[in-house]
């Protein structure tokens, strides 16, 4: 394989068996953090959001993603069997288009989870806040403990994360699978008319606010190189995730539009249980919505540490980053630096009185070019002919038109952007070293 340049040499394709060996994650572990990355907080407040924003029509947009999801997964999942790295989508951009693009999507990943944290954590905030009463104090309260707890989790490694991963994935389907079960009794189908009361247009904008629920297939490239045998398991891994996720997500949108309607609320898991099993089920609902910030918030922590190793190693962040990207090893610098810039989100958001949702589309631009990068990265990089690279083809036009719904949010994009080219230029002139394109492998192109 043809390196991006001397300074920026790539560590070469780990054999099928090896990730982290013995220790490392095995099917229903990598399943159910999948799952948490993809299912996570969307499921928790974004049925309701979407109502709002287009009404019964915003069933058309989870539909859509839904279908969506399964060329995107099946693209990541076959990168990550093909050459699983902690770099994950900046490692597949290194390989098909070198070194600047990948420490440009990199960055944009990477630099988005300490944005991106606090809001998740915030969506289980709400539901504290609505069990316990204390309003926007309990809320960042509860937001700040889960953000801690999350990082200590990861900071004893994949084995512990992964475990308590899979205990809350399997409470969460069969908690969701009660809610939805419960409250269909009580659906009205006057709630599916009007359809599409504001408009067609709407329905893109809802498909814009719940790219947020479906962001999640690229963090798990990350930990591609922590599976016992990468090759055989990431793709049963990710098969059990897009199944499991598909019909939680439906599941829960349908129950609250044909059964809440306009009356949904911000809490809308919770109105649903109480129609089932009255005004005690409520704090039921506060223990999901806790399971699942927890659920994403510790598959995106281990995903983005292990990403930010994988850049100090590679050279696309100081090298004082590179701790930890060995499979197996605990990158707990990059953690910190996940943890401390969450925290300090959290803090300025409590200062300045903006919501916590207002910093979620600015994320969920950033989740938007990792994916178009992502798969274009797939197209040189996944074998001509088959099945899976169509499906790359499919997710490359249907990201590029996500991409352009969350155009206006990716002014944060264009300032990483920009720093990611000034330390490339800054590293190149102190190094004495240009960078050049990477050539794929004779094999990737095969």
């Amino acid at each position: 394989m043809t390196q991006a340049a001397p300074a920026q040499s790539l560590t070469p394709d780990p054999l099928p068996g090896s990730g982290a060996g013995e220790h490392g994650l095995g099917v229903p572990q990598g399943a159910a953090l999948t799952l948490g990355a993809v299912l996570g907080t969307g499921v928790i407040s974004l049925p309701a959001l979407a109502a709002h924003e287009a009404g019964p029509a915003s069933l058309v947009a989870w539909l859509a993603l839904v279908l969506l999801s399964v060329p995107l997964a099946a693209t990541f999942a076959a990168l990550g069997a093909r050459h699983p790295d902690g770099g994950g989508v900046a490692t597949y951009a290194r390989r098909a288009f070198g070194a600047q693009v990948a420490t440009l999507v990199g960055w944009c990943f990477y630099f988005a989870i300490p944005l991106g944290a606090p809001v998740a954590a915030g969506f289980a905030g709400a539901y504290v806040a609505d069990s316990v009463g204390g309003g926007r104090q309990t809320q960042l309260l509860a937001a700040g403990l889960l953000i801690g707890t999350v990082a200590l989790m990861n900071w004893h490694g994949i084995r512990v994360s992964g475990r308590v991963q899979l205990a809350i994935a399997g409470t969460l389907a069969v908690l969701l699978l009660v809610a939805t079960a419960v409250s269909l009794p009580h659906a009205r189908m006057d709630n599916l008319t009007p359809f599409a009361p504001h408009g067609w247009a709407a329905a893109g904008s809802a498909a814009a606010l719940l790219i947020w629920a479906f962001a999640g297939w690229e963090v798990v490239t990350s930990l591609s190189s922590e599976y016992r045998n990468p090759a055989r398991d990431i793709g049963r891994a990710t098969a059990i995730a897009l199944v499991v996720m598909g019909v939680m997500y439906l599941g829960v949108a349908f129950a609250t539009v044909a059964v809440l309607g306009e009356h949904s609320g911000k809490a809308p898991l919770s109105d649903l249980l109480v129609l089932g099993f009255g005004e005690p089920a409520r704090g039921v609902t506060t223990v999901v919505a806790v399971l699942l910030s927890l659920g994403a918030m510790n598959a995106y922590f281990a995903g983005s540490a292990r990403l930010g190793a994988a850049l100090g190693r590679d050279g696309s962040l100081p090298a004082w980053f590179a701790r930890g990207s060995t499979a197996g090893e605990v990158p707990r610098r990059s953690l910190m630096v996940v943890t401390v810039g969450a925290l300090g989100t959290l803090g300025a958001v409590a200062l300045t009185g903006v919501p916590l949702e207002r910093t979620m589309l600015l994320v969920t631009g950033a989740f938007s070019l990792v994916y178009v990068v992502g798969t274009a990265a797939a197209l040189r990089l996944l074998p001509h002919g088959t099945w899976v690279r169509r499906g790359a083809a499919v997710s490359f036009v249907s990201t590029l038109a996500l991409l352009g719904l969350t155009g206006r949010y990716l002014l944060p994009q264009l300032v990483v952007g920009l720093a990611s080219v000034a330390w490339m230029t800054w590293t190149g002139r102190r190094t004495g070293r240009s960078v050049t394109p990477a050539a794929p492998a004779a094999a990737d192109l095969a």
